[in-house]
């Protein structure tokens, strides 16, 4: 039996010393007061991303250039910011438009 566990905690150190109870992270963000945990529970519900925040999705250039397409033809943004989105992407790349979002952002 002891042989599965130093396989185990060879193949997969982090996630033994996980179980193990010897990672431990400190919880800096609670909350005593429950009313005040569940407006921030429900701040994102509902909550539709801007042109910013798709755009903060992407991981390449062309993927925005996609974005910024798919909004003008849906008239979710106006030509005129499209034209300013797609100048600030081609000169600064994707990246210009704040840190990676990965999906589920919102939740």
């Amino acid at each position: 039996m002891t042989e599965y566990i130093d396989d185990f905690k060879k193949k997969y150190p982090n996630l033994a010393r996980e179980v193990e109870g010897l990672d431990k992270l400190p919880v800096k963000g609670v909350r005593h007061n429950i009313d005040e945990a569940e407006k921030a529970i429900d701040s994102f519900q509902g909550h539709s991303p801007d042109a910013i925040g798709f755009l903060r999705r992407c991981t390449m250039d062309e993927e925005g250039l996609e974005i910024i397409k798919y909004l003008l033809d849906r008239k979710e943004i106006s030509v005129e910011y499209a034209t300013e989105l797609k100048i600030q992407l081609i000169k600064s790349g994707i990246s210009s438009f704040g840190a990676k979002k990965e999906w589920g952002y919102y939740r």
